[in-house]
């Protein structure tokens, strides 16, 4: 008897020990960011972006290619855990660096391991894979590049502003 009363008393203690946990709704690394993030505080807390961003080597026609951006807006969303957005963000900042093209706006705009941002830029833009450059022009989209571009950022990023007319 004293065996079934002990026994008892230890599963109840176990449930309640599992019940008294607090729910875990999403997997957070210590190095994982969410939200808007600056380029410099992007590449100064992610080591690996700022690796990427030395290491990419930007040609004259990059160059000359990204000026086709004037005027325009970007927003990126990415993982700061993702190895597309670890390749794709860092190489895009120096595009725009080497370039110095004014753009109208870049918003960095970082999503958890759930793709989830936290004003729901996530359902705002229609996210499905990261890291996703959306190019705007007067605030609507006239076309994004996802996950890796097909030719290469500056190519791709031309192309978009090429087939859409842009008026005068």
């Amino acid at each position: 008897m004293k065996f079934i009363v002990f026994a008892s008393l230890l599963s109840l203690t176990a449930c309640q020990a599992i019940s008294a946990q607090p729910e875990v709704t999403q997997t957070l690394q210590a190095d994982d960011t969410n939200g808007s993030i600056s380029a410099q505080a992007l590449l100064q807390q992610f080591p690996v972006f700022a690796k990427e961003y030395a290491a990419y080597k930007v040609s004259s026609k990059d160059v000359y290619q990204m000026q086709s951006l004037q005027g325009l807006s970007l927003v990126v969303l990415f993982g700061s855990w993702c190895h597309d957005s670890e390749r794709e963000v860092p190489r895009l900042l120096k595009l725009l660096d080497q370039s110095a093209v004014q753009l109208n706006t870049l918003q960095l705009e970082a999503v958890d391991q759930n793709k989830i941002h936290p004003q729901n830029l996530h359902q705002t833009y229609n996210l499905q894979y990261t890291s996703t450059i959306i190019v705007l022009e007067n605030g609507e989209e006239i076309g994004r590049i996802v996950e890796r571009p097909t030719a290469s950022l500056a190519d791709d990023l031309a192309q978009i502003v090429l087939s859409n007319t842009r008026a005068c």
